[in-house]
């Protein structure tokens, strides 16, 4: 069996390294792919020249848009046309880290009858980890963008431009990462296809993988809609492989994340304070973790979580 990691990136070199030689060590036959943003720091291989099957691809990212499911579907394409065999794709950032021994995650996959492990929830309904106003406005309406940075003061001069929201069907002003616009136009949700949303990190198997990019080839104008709504990367694989009721899929994503008390939607940075409940979680992968903050929780993690592979 073999496994393919899937790592975006844009900062911290130190600990994207630290992040692929653990990975390396203990997978050798892994293919990790770098899609990494340069913007913020340059990135090579030099490093890590030891190991092999590491591809550095350079993509530019954004906050609340395609660019990184983009990047998710340019790593498929690039899979499929240079034929790279995997059995499973894990994606990752370069702030997450390994809480299983990668031995032990990758025997699990072998022998589940799961196709996929993703955290899903139909948008507009009780089960939606979001308001359906938040919902609704974020995949029912199409953006345009008015400005590309927003400062916490800009933020709280706009925030009671939000009432527009509210008070009309037909327009939506959302400023989270930037200022944009929405209109509501058609969109491709209906009964027999609903809007789905859930985490962006997630581990699929080479089938959910291969019908991601033939549904994607086959459905220009859906890839289209979907460049235009608010964090696609929150809707847009789950709306795709939940609606194809083709795989046995896991409602797990795998990952440890917190986020409490989290207001800018990102979650919150683990510390040696997360400890224990990393040792409990059943999570193969936690985020955030920020070497530069917290080399200790690092430490900790390969000293008593890594160091042996319990398979049985």
């Amino acid at each position: 069996m073999k496994i393919c990691y899937l790592i975006q990136t844009h900062k911290n070199p130190e600990q994207i390294y630290r992040l692929i030689r653990t990975i390396k060590n203990a997978s050798s036959n892994s293919t990790i792919i770098i899609s990494h943003d340069n913007r913020n720091c340059q990135l090579d291989l030099a490093p890590l020249a030891e190991f092999n099957q590491i591809h550095l691809f350079i993509h530019h990212g954004g906050r609340g848009d395609f660019s990184m499911v983009q990047s998710y579907l340019d790593t498929v394409k690039w899979l499929r046309e240079n034929k790279i065999s995997f059995d499973w794709l894990i994606n990752l950032t370069g702030q997450d880290y390994p809480i299983k021994p990668i031995p032990q995650i990758e025997h699990f996959l072998a022998n589940t009858n799961y196709d996929g492990f993703l955290e899903y929830f139909p948008v507009i309904s009780t089960e939606s980890q979001w308001s359906i106003q938040e919902g609704y406005s974020r995949y029912f309406f199409q953006y345009q963008q008015i400005s590309q940075q927003v400062s916490s003061t800009q933020q709280k001069i706009l925030k009671p431009l939000k009432i527009i929201n509210y008070l009309q069907p037909l327009v939506r002003i959302n400023f989270s990462y930037d200022i944009r616009y929405g209109i509501k136009k058609n969109n491709p949700f209906n009964q027999d296809f609903l809007c789905y949303g859930g985490s962006f990190f997630c581990t699929l198997s080479q089938k959910c993988v291969q019908y991601l990019d033939e549904y994607t080839q086959k459905n220009p104008k859906f890839v289209a809609y979907y460049h235009q709504v608010s964090v696609p990367v929150e809707s847009f694989i789950q709306t795709i492989l939940i609606n194809s009721k083709s795989f046995n899929l896991a409602n797990d994503c795998k990952r440890y994340f917190d986020f409490t008390n989290s207001r800018d939607g990102s979650p919150c940075l683990l510390n040696t304070s997360y400890y224990e409940s990393l040792k409990e979680s059943q999570a193969h992968f936690a985020r955030k973790l920020d070497l530069a903050q917290d080399r200790k929780i690092f430490d900790l993690i390969d000293e008593n979580f890594l160091a042996t592979a319990n398979l049985t």
